[in-house]
């Protein structure tokens, strides 16, 4: 899909785009996040964007997204979250993706969402994906953040977790921090348990294209990648996902929001998703078939289409220009 200025060429998506800064910045405890930010070229600005990823994604992943968005007028902004990606690690071994507990993400979300309400041009929108997507909602229904709006892509509001159920798996991820070091891989690769040869891009996009654009750049710069979680992260991201589906926690978020399922997502639960659609007072939901894996915003190109038109227009209603 074109940019404001025209079709934009491939090559966007493996460079930093000119006029937009990527550098550390220290949140309220002092951890260095990995922050970008590309203020928007027209005035005033349509308002200003924060895009959070998944589960050991890197901010270069969403690139073309951002030059989409940026080409609207949107003030775009992301930063990669504490542990991986370029904003350090958690856990002794950096191919681990560790996490003790979700609270310090949100407060880096917070702290950061505050920063950008005090120093940016309006309204102030937040599109996450996947693990980010639950971050998000847990930050919503704490009263953290006060977007003027939301959109979730494929977001991580419930794991997969056959042949269990996500509370008898939340038991098994538990138990298993016991019997040995919590921080341990809970697998050998990737983003979920598979048989050798398996592959790894199914999960994620039918796009060998911006599939590969990912592999590109952590061949680039090979500290930026992160493997599988661990036992401590998983256990902590099925109770906390549990957690957000107790009474009354979806019903209280008065935000209006926009959430993408993948309905064969290999990775998150769509079901988890559609429940939540249906519980949340202002939600709407758009849903894809076989035609999207988990990364929507980095599908073939009708998927990717699809989505950014149907997130246009919601913002466009729900986030109108000031």
């Amino acid at each position: 899909m074109a940019d404001a200025s025209g079709e934009f060429p491939a090559t966007l998506r493996r460079s930093i785009p000119r006029g937009a800064t990527v550098r550390n910045e220290a949140v309220a405890d002092g951890w260095p996040l990995r922050v970008f930010d590309w203020p928007a070229d027209i005035m005033p600005a349509r308002g200003t964007l924060l895009f959070q990823g998944g589960r050991g994604d890197i901010l270069e992943k969403y690139l073309e997204s951002f030059a989409y968005w940026h080409g609207r007028g949107w003030r775009v902004t992301s930063f990669d979250w504490r542990g991986q990606g370029g904003s350090g690690r958690l856990s002794a071994n950096p191919n681990v993706g560790h996490a003790d507990d979700f609270a310090p993400w949100i407060d880096d979300l917070a702290d950061r969402f505050t920063v950008l309400r005090a120093s940016t041009p309006g309204p102030h929108v937040i599109v996450a994906h996947s693990m980010g997507g639950h971050l998000v909602m847990r930050a919503l229904q704490e009263r953290r953040v006060a977007p003027d709006a939301v959109v979730l892509v494929a977001p991580m509001l419930g794991l997969q977790s056959a042949p269990f159920t996500p509370a008898m798996a939340e038991r098994v991820a538990r138990f298993m921090t016991r019997i040995g070091d919590p921080a341990r891989a809970a697998w050998k690769n990737n983003e979920r348990p598979a048989p050798p040869g398996a592959s790894r891009r199914a999960f994620l996009t039918h796009s060998n294209e911006r599939y590969d654009d990912e592999l590109w750049w952590k061949a680039q710069q090979p500290e930026l990648a992160l493997g599988p979680p661990s036992w401590k992260w998983l256990a902590v991201a099925y109770r906390s996902t549990l957690d957000s589906f107790l009474p009354g926690r979806l019903e209280a978020v008065e935000t209006p929001l926009l959430l993408l399922c993948a309905d064969r997502d290999k990775l998150v639960r769509p079901a988890a998703i559609h429940e939540a659609a249906r519980r949340l007072p202002h939600a709407e939901l758009l849903r894809f078939g076989d035609e999207s894996a988990h990364e929507i915003l980095r599908e073939v190109d009708p998927v990717r289409n699809r989505a950014l038109t149907a997130i246009d227009a919601f913002l466009d209603r729900n986030a109108p220009a000031g």
